[in-house]
């Protein structure tokens, strides 16, 4: 059976060559532990995922867009004492990321779309130091972000949660424990109250923020409510695929 158009992975030569793609969708996600009941791909698989859903929806609205394949590894520096979270640094993101850019920018496409699924990267200040050196348009979007997560989720979390658990019991429920071996999650507050309240900021050091890897309780998690939620994120992001395919790119801002 031949693959997925927009998904380069399944994609052959010959249907690539005849191909006029507009927007690159690149899925960013990360290994690191999540909770005691959830896989170290959890990230990635979700974010892979989502980039795929939204992607065939906006392709069936006649959107060209084409699904890299997702990059596994994020910037983990505050989990470095936790074992084989991998880490890759922002410096090291941005190389990465210029030669994708450039190779795609070369090849025709004029839009790439950093679809990112872990809350260590941003790559604000990496696309506001690349955009000048390039042709193509580089933008990013939290696909956990796009979506007010608590019409969805009791307490939806930060990190292996209800809300990244439901996900991955939608999408990926054999690789998810029973709910009775995860622990709280229960996040350990910072002692100084500007870092406490969220009005200044630092990096949280993950061994000392949390005994089991997570920051949200996953208790009330259910593959329905995965489910919704999913449904919810890729119909907006497709919405917004489909706007960006038919701009052009000089001309992002009303007259």
């Amino acid at each position: 059976m031949p693959g997925r158009p927009y998904v380069l992975a399944e994609t052959t030569w010959e249907v690539v060559r005849q191909t006029r793609y507009e927007i690159a969708i690149l899925p960013w996600g990360a290994t690191e532990a999540h909770n005691r009941h959830l896989p170290y791909a959890t990230d990635t698989i979700q974010v892979q995922a989502v980039a795929i859903e939204a992607a065939r929806q906006a392709w069936e609205q006649g959107a060209r867009v084409l699904v890299l394949p997702p990059i596994p590894f994020g910037v983990n520096t505050g989990q470095l004492n936790i074992p084989l979270c991998l880490n890759m640094n922002p410096s090291t993101q941005m190389a990465v990321l210029c030669d994708l850019a450039q190779v795609l920018q070369r090849h025709g496409v004029r839009k790439l779309l950093i679809l990112n699924g872990h809350g260590g990267n941003d790559f604000r200040q990496i696309i506001r130091e690349l955009q000048p050196r390039l042709e193509l348009l580089l933008c990013q979007i939290h696909w956990f972000r796009c979506v007010e997560a608590r019409p969805f989720f009791t307490a939806p979390g930060d990190h292996a949660g209800e809300l990244e658990t439901s996900v991955m019991q939608a999408l990926a429920p054999e690789l998810v424990w029973p709910l009775s071996q995860a622990g709280p999650g229960r996040e350990k507050p910072f002692r100084i109250r500007g870092f406490r309240e969220g009005w200044a900021w630092t990096q949280r050091q993950w061994d000392q923020a949390t005994d089991d890897t997570g920051t949200g309780n996953p208790a009330e998690a259910s593959p329905e409510k995965g489910r919704r939620f999913l449904e919810a994120v890729t119909r907006r992001i497709s919405d917004f695929l489909v706007e960006l395919d038919a701009a052009d790119p000089r001309r992002l801002h009303e007259e």
